[in-house]
């Protein structure tokens, strides 16, 4: 059975940090990439951040310098470090596992930043 769990959500003011973490357990084979996504209400799900064993991290425009993404390998988690945090930040964010046996996405954790 596989599992992808988001912590690390919360409320801040803009301009703090939050630092979400995923962690993926279960029978991948193999994992590809790992990547965070949100989705504000009334909004469709974006990307956010992905991460892919040698290739560059990818970013959204909007969050350009002020998140970063990691991962640990060994235990199958991806990191998402977010700095200056905007209440246009406010939503759910997902993150989701690539891997041999097909995408897996997590329940979400609510991020939600006060102006």
């Amino acid at each position: 059975q596989v599992q992808v769990v988001e912590s690390g959500g919360g409320l801040v003011q803009a301009g703090g940090s939050l630092r979400l973490s995923c962690a993926a357990s279960g029978n991948f084979v193999r994992i590809n990439g790992m990547g965070w996504y949100r989705q504000a209400p009334g909004n469709e799900r974006e990307l956010v951040a992905t991460i892919t064993f040698g290739v560059s991290p990818n970013y959204a425009d909007s969050v350009k310098g002020r998140f970063t993404i990691s991962r640990d390998n060994a235990k199958n988690t991806v990191y998402l470090q977010m700095n200056s945090l905007k209440p246009e930040d406010t939503a759910v964010y997902f993150c989701k596992v690539s891997a041999y046996r097909g995408d897996y996405w997590g329940q979400g954790t609510h991020v939600t930043v006060s102006s």
